[in-house]
């Protein structure tokens, strides 16, 4: 079996550099581009390009499906079922970090989220997850998150809900006061100020509506399916024999990701169709990196990840611009969309959207009570 214990630190905690990685197989430290694959893909979506996740995990495994002497030191090991090991720790990773909102946490007895009082965390424990007796089929613990999207009620386009208006935040607020709390005003054009049970929330508005805008893309994008672009011409590849391979096992895959890819010979691909949204993308270039990450790590994510970033671009220039006023309406329900919005806690550069100020910190900084 498989099992996975450690910590893995907040993407708003990431690094210049990958300086503080660490992983350990059975009690030995190794470095080892597949778990470094798996681990990238996890923070995928939370993660700015040239930023490095930190993260300190221990996995352990049946040490006959493990070889540790490909290396003359012993920090490089080769995992019997690398693809069955590598699926394992991004299903793990990717279901603890949507799982680790800061800001928000659910109250154990009435299931209601609530806002976090404590600063916020660097990191998260994992719970063990565990695996069947073969690596064929690895499976985890389950995680419950703690902000569910509500995916019925959003609107087609860019623009701002706008509900009927919310109450005015008043000092004595009641026990229904979302978490987010209630808009008081925009400073700058840029922060929205709010107040909650705890005190005073400052919401960077743009980072935060391009964190919604880009969640309703993304579903809305695979509630329709990738389409696909038929190109001009077939782009013939020569491949080698395993890559064709692969490319005629995995041709499933190519399709639901929108990329037509047929083998003509041994050694020999066409490639036919691509993702409209990548129509202006190096095709070939694009097949190749895929069948190479296939060919090493037994899967892919590559094509997804450069959607993502289509789609990352296209949240920002549809979400709302610094200086733009808002009206209290308006800021409410950004506020109300970011409660019900998965990882809205950061943008999609993994920077933090929103932060707390306690009462208690305001009234030290004026000295009250002392």
């Amino acid at each position: 079996g498989l099992i996975l214990t450690g910590w893995v630190a907040h993407p708003t905690f990431s690094r210049s550099q990958a300086d503080m990685q660490y992983f350990y197989v059975n009690g030995r430290s190794v470095r080892d581009k597949l778990v470094t694959h798996a681990v990238r893909q996890a923070y995928r979506d939370v993660l700015f390009h040239g930023r490095h996740p930190a993260y300190v995990l221990y996995l352990e495994l049946d040490p006959r499906l493990v070889d540790v002497n490909v290396h003359p030191t012993k920090h490089e090991v080769r995992f019997r079922d690398g693809r069955s090991v590598h699926d394992f720790l991004f299903r793990s990773l990717h279901a603890a970090l949507a799982e680790s909102s800061p800001g928000f946490r659910v109250n154990r007895s009435t299931g209601e989220m609530v806002a976090a009082t404590e600063p916020l965390a660097t990191g998260v424990r994992l719970p063990s997850a565990a695996a069947p007796d073969t690596l064929a089929s690895p499976q985890q613990t389950p995680f419950q998150f703690h902000v569910r999207e509500q995916r019925s009620g959003y609107r087609a386009g860019f623009d701002l809900q706008r509900p009927a208006a919310y109450p005015a935040a008043k000092r004595g607020v009641s026990e229904t006061t979302p978490p987010l709390g209630y808009a008081l005003a925009q400073l700058k054009g840029i922060y929205i100020l709010a107040e909650n049970e705890c005190g005073l929330v400052l919401v960077d508005m743009h980072a935060a509506h391009e964190r919604i805008t880009y969640e309703r893309l993304k579903k809305s994008m695979a509630d329709a399916q990738v389409r696909s672009q038929p190109l001009l011409v077939p782009l013939a590849v020569a491949v080698s024999r395993r890559e064709a391979d692969l490319a005629e096992t995995h041709a499933d895959l190519f399709n639901r990701l929108g990329m037509a890819v047929d083998r003509i010979g041994d050694e020999n691909l066409v490639l036919r169709a691509v993702p409209v949204l990548l129509q202006e993308t190096n095709a070939e270039r694009l097949l190749r990196d895929l069948l190479a990450d296939l060919v090493v790590f037994g899967s892919s994510g590559r094509l997804e990840s450069e959607i993502d970033k289509v789609l990352a671009t296209m949240a920002c220039h549809g979400s709302v611009r610094a200086n733009r006023r808002l009206s209290l309406e308006e800021m409410n329900a950004l506020l109300r969309d970011m409660e019900r919005t998965e990882r809205s806690d950061q943008c999609n550069h993994g920077r933090p959207t929103w932060r707390q100020l306690a009462l208690d910190d305001l009234d030290k900084l004026f000295m009250r009570g002392q």
